[in-house]
C-alpha cells in the first residue's frame, strides 16, 4: 500500500495499533477458555497412543474411539465408587488430626513467640475476629481492613478451588471431543500449508504430536508408579492415611522436576506431625532413595524415549514453561522444546547447509 499523504500514513497506522490492542484485549478476555482447549488437545494427543494400539489390532478408528470412552469413564468411575470415598474419609482425618494437633497444642509455642515477640498485636483478639468472619458474613463491615482482606483471600482460595475442578471437568469434555475428531481437525490443519510444503510439514507435525503423547503417557506412568509404590511403602510402615498420601504422590509426580520433591516433602512433614518420627524417618529415606532412582533411571528412559530432548534442554524448558503458565506451562514445556528441537533439525539446519 502506497500512502504519499502523511496524515493518512499516521491514521492508518493508529488504526493498526488499535486493532493490534483490541485483539490483544479480546485474547487475554478469553485466556482461560484457549488455556481449558490447549490442555484438552494435550490430553487428546495423550490418549492417541492407546488408539494406534488399538488400530494396529485391526480395530476401525471409531470402535478404538469408543474403546478408550469406556476404559477412561471406567477408570473415573471406579476411582469415584472405590479410591474417592477413602480419599475424603482419610482426608476428613488428616485434617482432624491436624486440628487436633494445633488444640493440643502443636503451635501453641509459636503463638507464645508472637505474643512475646509483638506484644502490641492482638493476636488472640485478630483470630477469633477471623473466625467469626468466616462463619458470620454480616461482621465483615466491622473488621480492620488487613484482617478483612485475610478472609476475602481466605474465601477466594475456596472459589478459586470451585473454578479449578469445573475447569477440570470442561478440560476433559473437550479431550474426549478432541480425541474423536483428532484425524478431522489435522486434515483440516494441513490443508491450510500450501501443497508445495505439506509433505515435510505433515510429517514434522506427526512426529510432534508422536512426541506429545508419549510423553503425556510417560508422565502418567510415573505419576501411577509413584502412587502405587508410596501406598506400598506408607502401609508397611502403618500409616493410617496411605492412600490419600498415595493420591498426593500420583497427581504431583506427573508435573515435570518439582511434583515428586514437593509430593515427598509434604507427605515426610505430615507423617513427622501425625505419626511421629519413628514412621517419619523410614518414608523420608524411602523418598530420598526413591527421587534418585527416578531422576537418574526412570526418569531419563521415559525422556529419552518420548522427547529426546537433552536434559538441560528438559531442565530449561520446565522451569520457563512453570514461569509463564504455571503447573500447565511445566507440563507442556517439555513437548514444546522437542517440537522447537525437530523443527530447528529438519527445517532450519537443513536451510542453512543448502545456503
Amino acid at each position: 500500500m502506497n500512502i504519499r499523504n502523511g496524515f493518512l500514513l499516521g491514521l492508518v497506522g493508529g488504526l493498526g495499533v488499535l486493532l493490534a490492542l483490541a485483539i490483544g484485549a479480546g485474547v487475554q478476555q478469553i485466556s482461560t477458555v484457549l488455556l481449558w482447549a490447549f490442555a484438552g488437545i494435550f490430553l487428546a494427543l495423550g490418549v492417541e497412543p492407546l488408539i494406534q494400539f488399538l488400530l494396529r489390532r485391526g480395530l476401525p478408528r471409531w470402535a478404538a474411539v469408543l474403546v478408550v470412552f469406556v476404559l477412561i469413564l471406567g477408570i473415573a468411575v471406579g476411582a469415584i465408587w472405590l479410591i474417592v470415598p477413602t480419599i475424603v474419609a482419610q482426608f476428613t482425618q488428616l485434617v482432624e488430626s491436624i486440628v487436633a494437633e494445633i488444640e493440643d497444642g502443636a503451635f501453641e509455642s509459636v503463638l507464645d513467640w508472637v505474643r512475646t515477640t509483638f506484644p502490641q498485636f492482638d493476636l488472640d483478639g485478630t483470630l477469633e475476629q477471623l473466625s467469626s468472619a468466616l462463619t458470620d458474613f454480616d461482621t465483615w463491615s466491622s473488621l480492620p481492613p488487613w484482617v478483612a482482606n485475610i478472609a476475602t483471600g481466605i474465601v477466594g482460595g475456596v472459589g478459586q478451588v470451585a473454578f479449578a475442578l469445573g475447569g477440570l471437568l470442561i478440560v476433559v469434555v473437550l479431550m474426549l471431543y478432541f480425541t474423536g475428531s483428532l484425524p478431522t481437525l489435522k486434515a483440516g490443519m494441513y490443508r491450510l500449508v500450501p501443497a508445495s510444503s505439506r509433505p515435510k510439514f505433515i510429517e514434522i507435525a506427526e512426529q510432534i504430536m508422536k512426541s506429545v503423547g508419549r510423553f503425556v503417557l510417560g508422565q502418567g506412568a510415573l505419576g501411577l508408579l509413584n502412587g502405587v509404590l508410596s501406598f506400598i511403602m506408607l502401609s508397611i510402615v502403618g500409616s493410617d492415611l496411605a492412600v490419600v498420601y498415595a493420591f498426593i504422590a500420583l497427581i504431583a509426580s506427573t508435573i515435570p522436576l518439582v511434583g515428586t520433591i514437593s509430593a515427598s516433602v509434604l507427605i515426610s512433614l505430615l507423617v513427622l506431625l501425625l505419626d511421629g518420627p519413628q514412621t517419619a524417618l523410614p518414608v523420608a529415606i524411602y523418598y530420598a532413595v526413591y527421587m534418585q532412582v527416578e531422576a537418574y533411571v526412570i526418569s531419563p528412559q521415559i525422556m529419552n524415549r518420548a522427547v529426546k530432548v537433552p536434559g538441560v534442554v528438559v531442565v530449561l524448558s520446565a522451569l520457563i514453561g512453570g514461569t509463564l503458565l504455571g503447573i500447565l506451562g511445566a507440563l507442556v514445556a517439555i513437548p514444546v522444546a522437542a517440537a522447537i528441537q525437530l523443527i530447528l533439525k529438519e527445517v532450519v539446519i537443513p536451510r542453512q547447509d543448502a545456503r
